[in-house]
């Protein structure tokens, strides 16, 4: 029997997803990885349900697959940063039977609270242009960066809002509703994240069942898996590594883990 984890990655950002590759180079080292990407298409209605449908589509092909190869139990590991760990969840609490762990990197406890929500509010409470809002929307997630970074960085967010999946608008704002999920979960935030307040993390809590962890990245901002990746790999592999087996007594340096739940 394959004994090897089934490491899925989900992109629904195209045009950030550069920011993944120095942590996808880490995990390939443990196990194969997948990426599962989404692209929206211009006359295509923004919806994340819709997106949701089409990776249940993907899994469900695959777990056939799998099952013809000999292997009726197939699950995969979800992974995903920002709105890619907000599909994430949601897929994990539609279908939990094909989702052996789920892994949230710079996911609010209020999944729909996320940089492009803070974007919009940005938008209706400044009177400024969207240029300089979307440079101060880089400086908050990426923290102090060269000055010739910023306008690259503020150039592929504001792609994103035009091209990608976004749960807001000017007009409208999504609600996510704080739930559990059945299913193991780490959740990875960056300490000095600015979109993501770490006060209100304690949120995750409520919804945590025994094993399940929240990893604050010490030095991390939003997008800490592209600053600190090996730290962020080593938490991920020994999370995926101990499902099912009871929690280690010490935990490396690197991990700094924030909440464990445990039985009560």
């Amino acid at each position: 029997m394959n004994h090897t984890p089934n490491l899925l990655w989900l992109s629904v950002s195209p045009y950030l997803k550069c920011f993944d590759r120095r942590l996808l180079s880490r995990l390939v080292k443990i196990a194969p990885v997948r990426q599962w990407e989404y692209s929206q298409t211009v006359d295509e209605p923004c919806c994340v349900d819709a997106v949701v449908a089409a990776l249940h589509s993907y899994v469900s092909d695959r777990a056939a697959l799998e099952q013809r190869s000999g292997n009726p139990h197939y699950k995969v590991h979800l992974l995903g940063h920002g709105v890619s760990g907000v599909v994430a969840l949601l897929y994990a609490r539609r279908h939990p039977e094909r989702v052996a762990s789920l892994t949230l990197l710079s996911v609010n406890a209020m999944p729909a609270v996320n940089w492009q929500a803070h974007y919009y509010a940005l938008r209706q409470l400044l009177p400024c242009s969207r240029e300089i809002i979307l440079a101060q929307v880089a400086r908050n997630l990426f923290g102090n960066q060269p000055a010739r970074l910023y306008k690259a960085i503020a150039q592929l967010l504001e792609k994103d809002l035009d091209s990608n999946l976004t749960l807001h608008s000017l007009a409208h704002h999504t609600e996510i509703p704080a739930e559990s999920t059945t299913v193991p979960l780490l959740v990875c935030n960056g300490a000095h994240d600015s979109i993501i307040c770490s006060q209100k993390q304690t949120l995750w809590h409520d919804a945590m069942k025994p094993g399940d962890r929240l990893w604050q990245c010490p030095e991390g901002n939003h997008f800490f898996h592209f600053h600190h990746a090996e730290a962020t790999a080593s938490v991920i592999t020994a999370h995926i590594s101990n499902i099912g087996n009871p929690p280690r007594n010490q935990l490396a340096s690197d991990e700094r883990i924030v909440f464990q739940a445990t039985a009560t």
